[in-house]
């Protein structure tokens, strides 16, 4: 993939140097294929670039397939990619809701190694700072790769009535969302209105978290966590803080009006991701695609509590000595920067 994008450069570089030949004439890719076509990531500092719908990162890791208390589904996507700061709080968030009785998370879409728009599904998480979380408890026992792909999250929400299936629906569900809402990183947890509807009609004493919980079309399956912009990525572009208030308002009864749920008025519009080019993403995106990848998938792999992944670096540099504690090595003089996840986070 590198290849092809250093060749893309040189080709546009060459267009240019022709007297009379346009760079246009150099056809430039879709933003998608470039970034779709990534299997790892770029073995540098982590930093997100630009917005959650428009950007992508660098020194990614990824979740591990299985856990002590997690199962990562729809493994052909090769989405179990984040900011290390993301990576790090699903796996503090796999321990606590362990420890309030939820048998373990199945988590789903992250980002691609590198971020950027993705071939299929999501508009966002292209930064390194999303990740959807299903709503369906794990299984007692390890899924199989075909399970993975195949298995169905429970639907928790009428799509006729946009309210919750009472008969699905558990305190141990708004237990799950008040936890992931109790992180000072987490900024939103979007979820389906008709769930929203129901923590606010059920949730007693301290109602500040749901503030944090935002009603958006979907996510009648999976809540989708998102953390703001982490510390040394100053190109990245945060979203403005949530409304005071617990958002059981105006605001949410909106959503149970004719209003958000008409037909689109032009369906064959192209979504974003279909005709993004590369040009159209923060600049530094281009030096993340040409970016050396790390070793191996093994060697930034998240696997667990007390089980960090190893410094990365590629074959040509020197391997790095380094504690596995962020704090004591400067990020940019790690190659990957590895963290183990903090046990008094």
């Amino acid at each position: 993939m590198t290849a092809t994008f250093r060749t893309f450069v040189r080709a546009a570089l060459a267009a240019l140097a022709m007297g009379g030949v346009s760079a246009d004439a150099v056809a430039e890719p879709l933003a998608k294929d470039l970034f779709g076509a990534m299997t790892l990531p770029a073995a540098t500092a982590p930093k997100s670039y630009g917005f959650y719908s428009k950007g992508c990162f660098s020194g990614g890791v990824a979740i591990a397939t299985d856990g002590p208390n997690w199962q990562a589904m729809r493994l052909s996507r090769n989405r179990r990619w984040g900011h290390p700061a993301l990576v790090n709080l699903i796996e503090k968030f796999s321990r606590d809701a362990a420890a309030d009785g939820w048998p373990g998370l199945l988590i789903g879409d992250l980002s691609q190694p590198r971020g950027g728009p993705m071939l299929t599904g999501h508009a966002s998480h292209q930064i390194g700072l999303d990740a959807d979380i299903w709503l369906t408890p794990m299984p007692g026992r390890t899924l199989s790769a075909s399970e993975r792909e195949k298995m169905s999250a429970t639907l928790m929400v009428n799509p006729k009535t946009h309210l919750v299936y009472d008969n699905r629906w558990t305190p141990a569900h708004a237990q799950l969302i008040r936890r992931a809402a109790s992180y000072p990183e987490v900024e939103r947890i979007l979820v389906n209105p008709g769930i929203k509807k129901k923590l606010c009609d059920t949730v007693t004493g301290d109602r500040s978290w749901l503030r944090k919980v935002r009603p958006f079309w979907g996510h009648d399956y999976h809540m989708h966590v998102r953390i703001g912009c982490q510390p040394g990525s100053v190109g990245c572009k945060g979203q403005a803080d949530v409304a005071q208030g617990d958002g059981c308002d105006k605001s949410l009864a909106w959503w149970f009006t004719d209003e958000p749920w008409r037909p689109n008025k032009d369906p064959d519009k192209p979504k974003a991701r279909d005709v993004m080019k590369l040009s159209s993403l923060p600049a530094a995106c281009a030096a993340v695609l040409d970016a050396p990848s790390p070793v191996s998938e093994a060697a930034v792999t998240v696997r667990g509590r007390g089980q960090a992944p190893m410094l990365a670096t590629t074959p040509a540099e020197p391997q790095v000595t380094a504690s596995a504690f962020a704090g004591e090595v400067p990020l940019d003089r790690v190659p990957v920067p590895m963290f183990r996840p903090d046990p008094n986070r």
